[in-house]
């Protein structure tokens, strides 16, 4: 099997192999595996020794900042507060000054004490409880071997941890799923106790040995499911629930929770009580010996695990999964069930591929239901309001700007010199004014504010610290603020290369070109002031919209109707991330001419395409004018377009059309998540033959959709492609209501 080796972070150590309890669904006990039967009852001082040493090299060889353990059985209580104690400290001490120790015990509570959790509280040990609901759910399957209900000591275990003194402890609430027991009554017994946590867990099974289906639905455990949604719903998620979590966080485009869940690869391995080493404890279900790798905590490191098959199989991601599941489109939440679910022997189902665990899982419809129930119910919640507002887009964008701001300042960490902590202090003040915070915004909202933060947090970030204009435009960006609010407010700013380039606005000349310096901004009723500190005694008086002159360039203003008021951006320092080379300063009469162009172009769009130029129009703020190609988009802000020297009207209007459909893309990507495990599958584009990925499949798409509308050619293959977007198995849910949209603009062609 190819692919890196995954080191483990997650141990489950056996301390006891008995239990006190008789529960019917146990798949240690009642499953295929009886192996318990020859393990000694309670872990030896060899074996607990031998484990605090393999953990402790393998936290080493891998620099793992952190590992889990968890303590487990049977029933980890019976071994009592010594053995414990035995453990915790073995292992924290073999475990201090290289990783952080996360101790943690699953228990079925009916030993539970204070003394336990006065053990558990000095090492830390986090506790979870094994609670199936109410008296009735919980009885049917955990009960004492002679039928005695578990139930009121339990209880009494759960009412122990939440009291303030043990509160921090409570890890949370394991359930493991009934069909035959009432879903709003188990959801309501376990959310009154006020969980930090649920986990509902499907009862083992495998093809085999299926789940019991008494009315035969093949979908009776995510009806089920669905119905405990609905009661958490309802009542306002009163408790996180993992599953539940799980879904939506894959719906959205992020990880699964889970190990149930999704396509992360496993990272968990068991310690037996005789030290054995083995896989994760439900391959128990499948047959005698499945959990099994021959290897010990004795003669063995973690690592030769982790190279086991077995434990190699579980950590393929899609690869590892069966062809049925790699080709269903909701393989990225689901993952393909939990691996001991999709074991047949040989002579199982005949539908199936084959024996082994190359299988969908015995839950793969309740799977599917499950996950497309929790869309349906969700998707107008956890949809982004950036993908059905443009304004609600410029917004997000903002809000990504100031948050990247506020990183770099954090990142600094009082590093980044006089003049940027000036700026900062400055940058409050002004925005206390509201004409100042507008004013800021608008600024900040420049397209080339976005490259100058992302530049000087990678060089911040990579040690190099802030140097050039990135060092100074912080305090050039609260200058143009300043004056676009009026605001008499003496800002220090520095200049380099003789001139000072204040955003938005345009580039005050102070000298020869190897001219540099400090100076003040201030704002004056109709313009602005600059002193430089080397001539105290003169100052410079600039009217932003006065005409070009020896000490001042302003920023070229496109105002031509029906084209939006643009910025004809030549002078921003950072301007240049385009593929092809930005020009230099423009004469006014190319000005003029630059604004004929745009709104003969721009007229053309608004005849033809009326919504989407209107969208346009609040989009994009800036052209910059490019020495060769048509338009592109560049790396920056949502508002900046790169425009060669373009002859005809029909031509600008489309390579328009075009740039603004790719900035909106990206621009959306950036605030959200359209699809995830991008590159995973390829997909046909249907107006070719070639095999792309899904973010160009989609991008194309995107953009071939909008320039349809202009021209109908574009829309060849657009319907097909919509639809494979739509059952890809990347796509999210903002992703699948951007291409509802897609589908509105089209049919308003049609």
């Amino acid at each position: 099997m190819t692919g890196p080796l995954v080191p483990f972070r997650e141990f489950v150590l056996k301390v006891h192999s008995r239990c006190d309890l008789a529960c019917d669904h146990c798949y240690v006990y009642e499953h295929a595996d009886q192996s318990w039967l020859t393990r000694p009852k309670t872990i030896s001082d060899e074996a607990i020794s031998w484990t605090a040493r393999r953990l402790a090299e393998h936290a080493t060889t891998h620099a793992l900042p952190s590992v889990t353990v968890i303590l487990h059985g049977g029933e980890p209580l019976l071994a009592g507060p010594a053995r414990l104690r035995r453990v915790c400290e073995e292992l924290g001490s073999a475990l201090h000054g290289i990783a952080e120790l996360d101790l943690r015990i699953h228990t079925n509570g009916v030993q539970l004490s204070p003394r336990y959790l006065d053990l558990f509280d000095e090492f830390h040990v986090r506790v979870g409880i094994s609670l199936d609901g109410d008296r009735a759910a919980n009885d049917r399957h955990r009960r004492f071997a002679n039928g005695r209900s578990s139930h009121p000591m339990v209880m009494r275990a759960v009412e122990l941890l939440r009291e303030e003194r043990y509160r921090h402890l409570d890890l949370g609430l394991l359930c493991t799923v009934d069909i035959h027991n009432d879903p709003v009554a188990v959801h309501d017994a376990l959310a009154v106790l006020e969980p930090p946590l649920v986990d509902f867990l499907l009862p083992h099974a495998t093809w085999d040995d299926p789940p019991p289906r008494p009315d035969g639905s093949p979908t009776a455990y995510a009806d089920w499911l669905l119905t405990v949604f609905d009661r958490w719903t309802e009542q306002g998620r009163p408790m996180p629930v993992r599953m539940f979590a799980s879904v939506l966080s894959s719906l959205s485009g992020g990880p699964s929770l889970t190990e149930s869940l999704g396509l992360a690869p496993t990272d968990l391995v068991v310690i037996e009580t005789d030290g054995k080493l083995e896989q994760v404890d439900s391959l128990k279900s499948a047959y005698e010996g499945a959990a099994a790798t021959g290897f010990d905590v004795f003669r063995n490191t973690f690592d030769e695990v982790a190279a086991h098959p077995g434990v190699r199989a579980r950590q393929l991601g899609l690869a590892g999964v069966s062809e049925t599941c790699r080709r269903c489109p909701v393989v990225r939440s689901c993952g393909g069930g939990l691996y001991t679910h999709r074991y047949r022997s040989d002579h199982g189902p005949e539908s199936l591929s084959g024996g082994g665990f190359d299988n969908p899982s015995v839950y793969c419809a309740d799977l599917a239901a499950l996950i497309r129930g929790i869309e349906e119910r969700t998707a107008a919640a956890i949809e982004s309001p950036a993908v059905r507002s443009p304004d609600e887009l410029l917004a997000a964008h903002l809000d990504l700007t100031r948050t990247l701001l506020a990183a770099l300042h954090d990142t600094l960490d009082g590093r980044g010199g006089a003049l940027w902590d000036d700026a900062w202090r400055l940058a409050a003040t002004v925005e206390a004014d509201t004409a100042g915070a507008d004013a800021l915004d608008a600024v900040l909202a420049h397209p080339y504010t976005r490259t100058w933060l992302v530049d000087a947090l990678e060089d911040v970030e990579a040690g190099r610290g802030l140097t050039g204009p990135a060092a100074e435009r912080l305090a050039a960006t609260v200058a143009a603020a300043a004056v676009r609010a009026g605001l008499d407010l003496p800002v220090p700013v520095a200049y380099r290369n003789g001139g000072l380039h204040l955003p938005t606005l345009g580039t005050v000349l102070l000298g020869g070109p190897e001219k540099r310096g400090a100076a003040v901004v201030r704002a004056t009723s109709g313009g602005f002031v600059v002193r430089r500190e080397a001539a105290p005694g003169t100052e410079l008086r600039i009217a932003p919209d006065e005409p070009e002159g020896p000490h001042w360039l302003p920023m070229h203003v496109l105002r031509r109707a029906p084209a939006p008021v643009l910025l004809l951006d030549d002078l921003d320092p950072f301007r240049d991330r385009f593929d092809a080379p930005a020009t230099d300063r423009l004469e006014a009469e190319e000005a003029d001419a630059w604004a004929d162009r745009v709104a003969e172009a721009w007229s053309l769009l608004a005849d033809a395409v009326p919504g989407q130029a209107a969208e346009a129009a609040r989009t994009i703020t800036t052209l910059t004018p490019l020495f060769t190609g048509v338009v592109e988009p560049g790396r920056h802000g949502p508002g900046a377009l790169g425009v060669g020297p373009v002859v005809g009207a029909k031509e600008l209007a489309l390579g328009l059309l075009s740039g603004f459909r790719r900035v909106k893309l990206r621009a959306l990507g950036e605030v959200t998540d359209l699809y995830a495990l991008d590159g995973t599958w390829e997909h046909r584009t249907p107006w070719g033959s070639e095999h792309v990925t899904f973010s160009r499949l989609l991008a194309e798409t995107f953009e071939r959709a909008g320039l349809g509308l202009y021209d109908p050619h574009y829309l060849t293959g657009v319907p097909e492609a919509l639809d494979m977007i739509e059952n890809a198995a990347e796509v999210t849910v903002d992703g699948k209501q951007l291409i509802a949209a897609v589908r509105k603009e089209i049919a308003v062609r049609s």
